[in-house]
């Protein structure tokens, strides 16, 4: 890893882009989501290896698949409550916002570009087929990013990553907690809609289990969840997630 071109993003300015930025990177994110999703070939190969560069790339593809969820959730007509679909559009906006920020933030230390991810559009249509799929789709994906975020964070090293990193994982906790409400769930995850069950988890990155926290999950862990939403067409690896 180069230090001298992550030294480059002061802290200062990202949290300019935090805070002032957002509504408008939003905006200008979303067409580049739709076109991704018509993309069904199997796509890029995406690599990431177990470093801090690598792992803040692999924040990203999540947030570009949430983002792209949502982007197909407020076009598929689904969601007719007007609360919904204002949840559905402002969640979306804050996952695209992500999606330019993290870019942003790794700069010539991206791996991927947007329009490399192969979106499955027979599973995508499959997830958007009623309101009830897409609110506990919706409830997956930010349950699967809060723990992906704080399953990564242990690793990183380097501050800048470390504070994008934990500037998103919040958002996306708020996120699962709103979509749970709309269902009338509890608005923290119980342990039964834990998708890594107790045996599964890594010891070494749970050592606090039962005591009031979001577990944590591994890389690999949240590939395999992902994969089982067959959203993605491209191939995955790297000593990231081997």
């Amino acid at each position: 890893m180069n230090s001298r071109k992550i030294a480059s993003t002061s802290r200062r300015t990202l949290l300019t882009w935090g805070c002032f930025g957002l509504g408008s990177m939003a905006i200008a994110a979303l067409p580049k989501l739709v076109n991704a999703q018509s993309n069904n070939s199997p796509g890029k190969t995406l690599t990431f290896n177990a470093n801090d560069v690598g792992i803040l790339n692999f924040a990203l593809l999540l947030e570009e698949l949430e983002a792209a969820f949502y982007v197909g959730v407020v076009s598929s007509g689904k969601i007719t409550n007007a609360k919904e679909l204002e949840y559905m559009r402002y969640f979306g906006s804050q996952e695209a916002a992500h999606v330019t920020f993290l870019r942003n933030v790794l700069a010539n230390q991206v791996l991927f570009n947007t329009p490399d991810l192969s979106f499955n559009q027979a599973s995508l249509n499959r997830l958007l087929a009623s309101r009830e799929s897409i609110l506990n789709t919706a409830i997956a994906l930010e349950d699967v990013g809060v723990h992906a975020y704080n399953g990564a964070g242990t690793s990183m090293t380097n501050g800048t990553f470390l504070l994008a990193a934990g500037s998103i994982v919040s958002v996306e906790a708020r996120h699962a907690a709103g979509v749970r409400s709309l269902l009338g769930k509890p608005v923290t995850e119980p342990d039964s809609d834990r998708l890594v069950n107790d045996a599964n988890l890594n010891a070494a990155l749970n050592p606090f289990k039962g005591k009031a926290y979001d577990e944590l999950y591994t890389p690999k862990q949240i590939v395999a969840i992902v994969a089982s939403l067959n959203l993605l067409n491209n191939p995955i690896n790297g000593a990231l997630v081997a």
